[in-house]
């Protein structure tokens, strides 16, 4: 895999802070915590997906449900029970 550079800006505060820890590598840091956030976003939009398709099946039984309830309905109408 290839990687490209990127440049991100910190005000002088937190630089001199961030040079108190030189251990920390802090482009590595960066871009992993960049990596993170991007799975996490991506798998953000795969749950929005399933649960869009899980929609539809549940406006499908709720369209059934609410059908049978009317067939039920017009059916106890007819014989005077409703």
């Amino acid at each position: 895999m290839s990687m490209v550079s990127m440049t991100i800006s910190v005000n002088e505060e937190i630089r001199q802070i961030m040079k108190k820890f030189p251990e920390i590598n802090w482009s590595g840091f960066v871009g992993k915590a960049i990596e993170q956030k991007v799975h996490e976003l991506q798998w953000r939009e795969e749950m929005l997906r399933k649960l869009e398709g899980e929609r539809e099946a549940d406006e499908w039984a709720v369209n059934l449900a609410r059908g049978a309830r009317k067939g039920r309905f017009e059916k106890l109408r007819k014989r005077g029970l409703a």
